[in-house]
C-alpha cells in the first residue's frame, strides 16, 4: 500500500549517520540511584556527585536483555550529573501494568510508548515539539511518531527494524542460503533441513509470552496486507475484516509445532535462553529484532549471526522488514516532576549516551547526529538498504485495536501447546476480541 511503500525508506535515513558515520508510588523490585549509591562500571567518588535535588523520578520501560543495563547505567550517571534520583524498573507484564496505571492517572513520570505514542498514550504523554533533539529525530520514523496535529511525544533512541534474525553457521551446516528463503514454503523447507541436520529450526522463548505474539504479528502482515491486489487493509481498518482469513496464520504456525521445527522447550525458555540458543549454534531462526543479536553477542562474541527480511505469502508478494518505535521513552504530562523529566530525556538523546543505547539495541540509532555500532549487522542493513526492501509498520499497530496483541500471545501460546482445536479457537478469540475492542471505541 502507498502507506506503507513511503515507509520503504525506514533504514536509509537512520542508516545515514547511524553506518556511515513523581513521587507516585514505585513498584517493588525497582532500581533506585541517586547521587549517593550510583556506580557506571567504575567507583565514583561521592564528592565528585551533584547535591540531591530531593526528586527522583520513576522511569519504567518494557525492555529486555542487555539494552536494560545500558538504560541504568545512563540513569545513574544522570543522577551524579544532576542530582536527580532515577527508580528504573522493566516489569514482565509491562502492558498490563501500564493499563493499570493508565486507569488510575498515576503514570511513571518517565515511560516508554512500545509504538503507541499517538495513539494509546498520546493523552499522558507531554509534547516534545519544543525540545532541541526533537529536530533531530531521523525522517524514516519521524512520521510514525507524529500525530494527526504534528506532535511529536518520545525520543526515540533507536530506529527499529525487525525481521527474522539468524545463525549463518547452522544453516550453512544444512545446506540453506538465506537469500533464497523469498517466501514461507521456500522457509518451511529450510526448517526441514535444519531440523534433518540436528539443530532447532525456530527458537521461541515462549515463557516471555510477547515472543510468540511477535511472531505472529510479523507473519500477519504477509497474508493479510503486504499484497495490494488481495489487501484485507481497509476491511481490518473499518470493521469489516473476515476472520476466516487468519487461518493460515495460525495453521501454519500450528504445522511448524506438529513438524517438530520449534524448541521443545518453547513454552518455558524464555527471550534470553533464545538469544543464547542462537549464540550457541543450537539454533537457526529467531522472530526477533536486531536486539537478540546484541543479547547473543553477549554469550557468544564470534558467533555468525544475521538479520533477515520476513519471507513472503506467496511468489506474488515480497519479503519485507517490520519498522517503528523500539526505545522510545515519553514524559506523562501530568508529573510534578515534569521539568526533570524533561531533562532526563534530554540527557539520554546527547549523542554520547543515545549511541550507548542504540548500540545496546543493536539497531540504527533514532536522531540524525548519532552514531549506532551496529557491528556484525552493518552488513545486512546496509544491504536492505541498498536493494530498497519493502518495509512496513508493524501489524498490530496500524490495523488492530490495542488489546488484540495480547489475544496474539494467548492464542499463540495455545497452538504451541498442541491443544485440540487451537487453530479454529484462534480464529474465534481474535474475531470476539477485535469486536469488543471495536464496539468500546
Amino acid at each position: 500500500m502507498k502507506q506503507k511503500k513511503v515507509l520503504a525508506l525506514l533504514l536509509a535515513a537512520a542508516m545515514t549517520v547511524g553506518i556511515l558515520n513523581g513521587c507516585s508510588k514505585r513498584p517493588e523490585g525497582s532500581n533506585t540511584t541517586d547521587s549517593k549509591t550510583e556506580e557506571s562500571g567504575e567507583t565514583k567518588d561521592d564528592s565528585e556527585a551533584a547535591e540531591s535535588t530531593g526528586v527522583t523520578l520513576e522511569f519504567q520501560h518494557n525492555m529486555t536483555g542487555v539494552i536494560t543495563d545500558a538504560i541504568e547505567d545512563a540513569c545513574k550517571d544522570f543522577t551524579k550529573e544532576t542530582g536527580i534520583g532515577v527508580e528504573v524498573s522493566a516489569p514482565g507484564t509491562y502492558g498490563e501494568m501500564i493499563k493499570a496505571r493508565m486507569a488510575s492517572n498515576d503514570m511513571p513520570d518517565v515511560f516508554s510508548t512500545h509504538g503507541w505514542s499517538t495513539s494509546l498514550y498520546v493523552e499522558y504523554l507531554e509534547p516534545i515539539n519544543d525540545q532541541p533533539f526533537a529536530d533531530k529525530i531521523v525522517d524514516s520514523i519521524r512520521d510514525m511518531l507524529t500525530d494527526a496535529d504534528g506532535n511529536l511525544y518520545v525520543l526515540p533512541a533507536d530506529a527499529d527494524l525487525s525481521g527474522m534474525t539468524f545463525n549463518k553457521t547452522v544453516l550453512e551446516d544444512a545446506g540453506v542460503k538465506v537469500e533464497e528463503l523469498k517466501t514461507w514454503d521456500d522457509f518451511t523447507e529450510a526448517c526441514k533441513k535444519v531440523k534433518d541436520s540436528g539443530k532447532t529450526p525456530i527458537h521461541v522463548g515462549g515463557k516471555d509470552s510477547w515472543t510468540i505474539g511477535t511472531m505472529l504479528d510479523l507473519i500477519a502482515p504477509t497474508f493479510l496486507t503486504n499484497n495490494e491486489e488481495t489487501s484485507e487493509a481497509e476491511a481490518l481498518l473499518d470493521g469489516s475484516f473476515d476472520w476466516n482469513k487468519w487461518e493460515p496464520i495460525s495453521e501454519m504456525v500450528k504445522d511448524w509445532y506438529e513438524s517438530g521445527y520449534f524448541n521443545v522447550d518453547c513454552l518455558t525458555a524464555d527471550y534470553i535462553t533464545s538469544c543464547k540458543a542462537l549464540a550457541q549454534d543450537e539454533a537457526a531462526f529467531t522472530f526477533y529484532t536486531g536486539k537478540a543479536v546484541a543479547e547473543a553477542q553477549q554469550t557468544n562474541p564470534e558467533a555468525d549471526l544475521g538479520i533477515m527480511p520476513i519471507p513472503a505469502a506467496d511468489e506474488n508478494s515480497e519479503p519485507c522488514l517490520i519498522g517503528g518505535e523500539d526505545l522510545a521513552v515519553g514524559v506523562w504530562k501530568d508529573s510534578p516532576h515534569k521539568d526533570e523529566a524533561m531533562q532526563l530525556l534530554n540527557y539520554l538523546a546527547r549523542p554520547e549516551v543515545c549511541s550507548k543505547l542504540a548500540t545496546a539495541c543493536g539497531m540504527p540509532a533514532g536522531l540524525t547526529d548519532v552514531e549506532s555500532e551496529t557491528g556484525i549487522l552493518k552488513p545486512y542493513y546496509e544491504k536492505y538498504m541498498s536493494e530498497g526492501v519493502y518495509t512496513i509498520p508493524y501489524f498490530d499497530r496500524v490495523y488492530l485495536p490495542s488489546g488484540l496483541y495480547d489475544v496474539m500471545c494467548t492464542t499463540g501460546t495455545s497452538i504451541l501447546a498442541g491443544e485440540k482445536n487451537a487453530v479454529k479457537d484462534s480464529i474465534a478469540d481474535m474475531k470476539q476480541a477485535y469486536e469488543e475492542k471495536l464496539a468500546q471505541h
